[in-house]
C-alpha cells in the first residue's frame, strides 16, 4: 500500500498503526487501516509476520480468513501471508453515517489450529458531495403582511462523507432582500435559515431567485446548491367566476375510461395564489355519481372514471366548485348537466321454460314443448326483437303475450331421430345488430309404433332323423326398432296341428333368445318337411307381433334294411323257379324286385349272389336284379340249385336283406311248348292294344325330343361344363308338396334317383332324391338329402317313366320328363 496516496489527514494514522503492528503491539489481536475505495490488490497488512509465522512455514500452516461476511473483501495471499483488497470498499454502505468504521475478520492458522481475531479500521476519504434533497425550494410571502426579521427555515444539505468531511459551512448569493443565518446545533449539524431584511412589494417584484450552497471541510472541499424561490403573493379580493352556470353535454353510454366530458375554465382576476384555482366536486354532487365521473382538481377537466351504462341511469347532474388559493379563500359555481345516449350494447337474453323435456313421438302437430322469454335492456329500436328457430326442424315458435310458445310444426319419429338440438335465436334490430343463441336438447319419447320383424323372411332348419330330444335346429331373430318395454321381445309357435298332432308336440323355443329344440325324435319315413310358424311379440301397449314360416327339413339315415317284393319271401316259404334244362347261357331265370324306405344312396340297391349251390351256374346282375345262366347245363347237373341273393343299399354303413331262391331244371319239353304257346295267345290278345301304345308313346316322344332339343340349345349357350342329367317332370306335380318332381338318370339312360324341391327354394337350390329299382312296384315315394352326383355323359332327349300307384294298386300314373345337362 501507497501511504502517499493517503490525505495527508489520516497519513499519520496508518503510520502509526503499521508501527505499533512492527512491534506486535496488538493487545491479542491484529488491527489495521485502511482508506475506502482502495483498488483491488492494495496490500492491508502481512498477518504471517505479525503473528510470527516464518515464511517458511506459511504453506504448512495455510493461513486463511473466516466465513464472516466482510471476509469476501479481503483475501489472504499464501506466498508471502499479507492481507490485501479484494473488492471495492465502500465505506457509506458498509458503515453509514458513523464515525467509527471497523470490520472485524477472523484469521485461522492450522498445524497447530488457532484463531486470531483481525480489526480492520475503514478511513473515510471526500468522495461524496453535499447533496439538497430538492433542487428548488419555494417560500410564499405575502405582499405588505410580513416585516422585515421575519425567519424562514430552509431545506439542509446532507453529505454522505463524516468527520472533516461533512458539511462545514452555508452560503446565499447576496441580494438586498434576504441573508442567511446558519445555527450549530448540539450533534454539529449546521441548520440555515432565510431571514427578510426588507418589505416586498409584488407590484415591484414579484418572484426573488436565490442560490443557496452547501460546503464540505475536506481537501479539496467539495459542494452542492440548491435554488430558493420567494414568491411575493396577491391579497385575495377576487373569486373564480365560470363562463356559464349551467352546463349541459350529451354522452354516449360504453365511453372508454379516461375519455374528457368537458372541461371547465373558471378565472380569477387576482395574481398567483389568490389566482389560482383548484376544482371539486361540492356536497351536492351524489357519491354514486362520483364513482363515475371525476375531475382534475388543476386543469377542470371532467374525465370517466366508471362504466357509463344508458340503462342504469340516464342523467347525471353534478355540481362543481371553483376555490382560489387566497386567504381567506374564494370560490364560484357551477353545474354540469350530462344526458347519456343509448347504444346497442346489450344483447338479447333468451329463458326457455319447459317441465319436461321429453316429447312423446305421436304428439299431434301443435303440441307446446315449452315457453320462451327474451328481452332487451335496450330501448327503441336496439330493444326489439326477432325470434328464430333452427330451419329443418319439425318446431316453430308461435308468438303469445308477452312469450313465445314452441310448438311442433311435423311428425316427429324417435327411430329416426330420438334426440333434437333446437337452436333458437334472438336478433335486436339495432345497427349493427346484436343476436344470443340457446341451444335446447329435446328427447324423443317412444311409443310402441313399430312392430318386432325377423331378420330374414323365412328360416330353414336342417336335421338327420332319429335326433335325440332337446336338439337345437335354428335360431330367429327379430328386431324392433323401438326401445325399452316396447322392444323387450318375446318369441312363441304358433298353435297348428301336423299329421293331427299340436306342433308343441314337435318343437318348443324359447321366448328370450328364439333358439328352436326339438321335442322329439324325428323320422324322415314319416314326414320329411315341417313347417311352423314362429311368432314374436313386443311388451308394448298394445302389443305388436310379426309371424315367420320355420320349414324344417328332415335329413334321411340309412334306418331302414332293403325289402325284397319279388319273389315272395317269407320263412315258411322258399322262392322256387323252373328253368329247361337245355337253357342257354344268358337265359334270364328270374329277377329280384326290392326297395328301400330310405332314400338317395341309402335306397340306392345293388344285388349279389351271396351263396349258392354252383357259382359257376347263374350271375345276377348289381343293378336290376336279373338273375341269367352264366353257361349250358351238363347231362349231369343237379336238378335243384340253391341261390341266397345278397340285397344290400349304398348307406353308410350299409344294410341289406337276403331272399332264397331254389331254381328247378325241368327236362320236359312239352311243358316248355305249353308256357310259349301260352305267352304268344296272351302277346296276341293284346297286340291291338299295344299297337295303340306304341303309336302314343312315339307322338309323345317326338314332341319331348323337339322340346328338348331346344331346351338343351339354350342350356349349351348358358353352360358348357354341366355334370349330369337332370330331367324334370312336365306333366302332374307330386300331391303332397305341389312340385313336379325331377329324374336323375344314369349315363345309360336308366333312372337314379328322382328328386323334389321342397319348400322355399334356397339360392343354391337344395333337391330331395327318392330312390327306386326300375321294377319295383311300391305305392309310394319318399325324400331324402342334397346329394352330389357323378357326371354323365349321354342321355335321351325325352323318356317316360311308369310311377308305382299312390293311392292303391289299381293307379297307375305316366309321366313325361324334359331333360337336360344342367347339374
Amino acid at each position: 500500500m501507497d501511504i502517499q496516496s493517503f490525505p495527508r489527514v489520516w497519513k499519520w494514522q496508518v503510520a502509526f498503526s503499521l508501527f505499533l503492528c512492527s512491534w506486535g503491539w496488538v493487545s491479542g489481536q491484529l488491527r489495521y487501516s485502511i482508506a475506502e475505495e482502495s483498488h483491488p490488490g492494495t496490500v492491508v497488512g502481512n498477518v504471517a509476520q505479525d503473528l510470527g509465522v516464518n515464511l517458511a512455514d506459511i504453506s504448512r500452516r495455510r493461513l486463511s480468513l473466516g466465513s464472516d461476511g466482510s471476509s469476501r473483501l479481503f483475501s489472504l495471499e499464501q506466498k508471502n501471508g499479507a492481507l490485501v483488497v479484494h473488492e471495492r470498499i465502500d465505506r457509506e454502505s458498509l458503515c453509514g453515517s458513523s464515525l467509527s468504521c471497523l470490520l472485524h475478520l477472523e484469521v485461522v492458522a492450522e498445524n497447530p489450529l488457532e484463531l486470531h481475531s483481525l480489526e480492520i479500521e475503514i478511513l473515510d476519504i471526500n468522495d461524496n458531495s453535499p447533496i439538497f434533497t430538492s433542487t428548488n425550494q419555494m417560500i410564499k410571502i405575502n405582499e405588505l403582511v410580513t416585516a422585515p426579521g421575519v425567519q424562514f427555515q430552509l431545506e439542509i444539505a446532507k453529505d454522505a462523507d463524516v468527520g472533516i468531511n461533512d458539511i462545514k459551512q452555508y452560503n446565499l448569493n447576496p441580494n438586498p432582500y434576504f441573508a442567511l443565518s446558519v445555527t450549530n446545533r448540539k450533534d454539529g449539524t449546521l441548520i440555515p435559515e432565510l431571514v427578510l431584511e426588507k418589505s416586498l412589494d409584488r407590484e415591484e417584484i414579484a418572484e426573488h431567485k436565490l442560490i443557496l450552497t452547501a460546503i464540505d471541510g475536506g481537501q479539496p472541499a467539495r459542494s452542492g446548491s440548491t435554488q430558493i424561490t420567494v414568491l411575493v403573493l396577491d391579497i385575495n379580493d377576487n373569486a373564480p367566476v365560470f363562463y356559464q352556470s349551467r352546463y349541459k353535454v350529451y354522452l354516449s353510454e360504453n365511453v372508454p375510461l379516461q375519455t374528457v366530458v368537458i372541461k371547465l375554465n373558471a378565472t380569477d382576476l387576482d395574481e398567483g395564489s389568490n389566482g389560482e384555482i383548484l376544482y371539486s366536486f361540492n356536497h351536492h354532487t351524489l357519491e354514486s355519481e362520483k364513482q363515475i365521473f371525476d375531475l382534475n382538481p388543476q386543469t377542470g377537466e371532467i374525465f370517466i372514471k366508471g362504466t357509463v351504462d344508458f340503462e342504469e341511469a340516464k342523467f347525471y347532474e353534478l355540481s362543481v366548485k371553483a376555490v382560489d388559493k387566497g386567504s381567506p379563500k374564494l370560490e364560484g359555481r357551477c353545474v354540469v348537466q350530462i344526458e347519456i345516449e343509448d347504444v346497442n350494447d346489450n344483447s338479447p337474453e333468451i329463458h326457455f321454460i319447459s317441465k319436461n323435456n321429453e316429447v312423446p313421438e305421436n304428439a299431434p302437430v301443435g303440441t307446446v314443448v315449452g315457453f320462451i322469454t327474451v328481452s332487451d335492456r335496450d330501448s327503441g329500436k336496439n330493444g326489439e326483437i326477432k325470434l328464430q328457430v333452427s330451419k329443418g326442424l319439425p318446431f316453430t315458435c308461435q308468438p303469445m303475450s308477452q312469450r313465445y310458445a314452441l310448438v311442433t310444426s311435423g311428425h316427429l319419429d324417435r327411430e329416426k331421430l330420438s334426440q333434437y338440438t333446437i337452436k333458437l335465436t334472438a336478433s335486436d334490430l339495432g345497427s349493427p345488430s346484436l343476436s344470443s343463441q340457446i341451444t335446447i336438447s329435446l328427447n324423443i319419447s317412444d311409443v310402441n309404433d313399430n312392430p318386432p320383424a325377423f331378420l330374414h323372411n323365412v328360416y330353414n332348419a336342417f336335421i338327420a332323423e332319429n335326433n335325440e330330444a332337446g336338439r337345437l335346429l335354428c335360431t330367429v331373430s327379430a328386431v324392433d326398432p323401438d326401445e325399452g318395454a316396447n322392444a323387450n321381445l318375446i318369441y312363441s309357435i304358433t298353435e297348428s296341428h301336423i299329421h293331427g298332432s299340436p306342433v308343441s308336440s314337435f318343437v318348443y323355443v324359447n321366448s328370450d333368445t328364439g333358439n328352436i329344440y326339438a321335442q322329439r325324435s324325428f323320422d324322415y319315413e314319416q314326414f320329411q318337411v315341417l313347417q311352423i310358424t314362429a311368432r314374436v311379440e313386443d311388451s308394448g301397449s298394445p302389443k305388436l307381433s310379426s309371424n315367420v314360416s320355420v320349414f324344417i327339413f328332415v335329413l334321411d339315415t340309412n334306418d331302414n334294411s332293403p325289402t325284397v317284393l319279388y319273389p315272395k319271401y317269407t320263412g315258411e316259404t322258399i322262392a322256387e323257379e323252373t328253368i329247361p334244362r337245355s337253357a342257354s347261357p344268358g337265359y334270364l331265370v328270374t329277377k329280384v324286385t326290392a326297395m328301400d324306405l330310405d332314400s338317395g344312396h341309402n335306397a340306392w340297391l345293388s344285388y349279389e349272389i351271396a351263396k349258392a349251390t354252383d357259382l359257376s351256374l347263374f350271375s345276377i346282375s348289381s343293378q336290376n336284379g336279373e338273375i341269367r345262366t352264366s353257361r349250358s347245363f351238363q347231362e349231369n347237373e343237379n336238378l335243384e340249385h340253391s341261390l341266397l341273393i345278397l340285397v344290400k343299399d349304398h348307406g353308410e354303413p350299409p344294410l341289406s336283406s337276403t331272399v332264397t331262391i331254389i331254381v328247378m331244371l325241368e327236362d320236359s319239353v312239352v311243358q316248355e311248348n305249353m308256357k310259349s304257346k301260352d305267352l304268344f295267345q296272351n302277346a296276341s290278345s293284346k297286340s291291338d292294344m299295344t299297337m295303340y301304345l306304341i303309336i302314343s308313346l312315339v307322338a309323345i316322344s317326338c314332341v319331348s325330343f323337339i322340346t328338348f332339343t331346344i331346351l338343351l340349345i339354350k342350356c349349351l349357350k348358358k353352360d358348357h361344363g354341366g355334370s349330369g342329367w337332370c330331367c324334370k317332370d312336365t306333366s302332374t306335380p307330386i300331391h303332397r308338396t305341389g312340385q313336379y318332381p325331377t329324374l336323375r338318370l344314369n349315363p345309360d339312360g336308366t333312372l337314379k334317383y328322382m328328386e323334389v324341391r321342397m319348400g322355399p327354394m334356397e339360392p343354391q337350390g337344395q333337391c330331395y332324391k327318392s330312390g327306386f329299382s326300375t321294377m319295383s312296384d311300391k305305392n309310394d315315394f319318399t325324400f331324402m338329402k342334397p346329394l352330389n352326383f357323378p357326371e354323365l355323359k349321354s342321355l335321351v332327349g325325352e323318356t317316360e317313366v311308369l310311377f308305382p300307384p299312390l293311392n292303391g294298386p289299381q293307379q297307375v300314373r305316366h309321366h313325361s320328363f324334359l331333360c337336360n345337362n344342367s347339374f
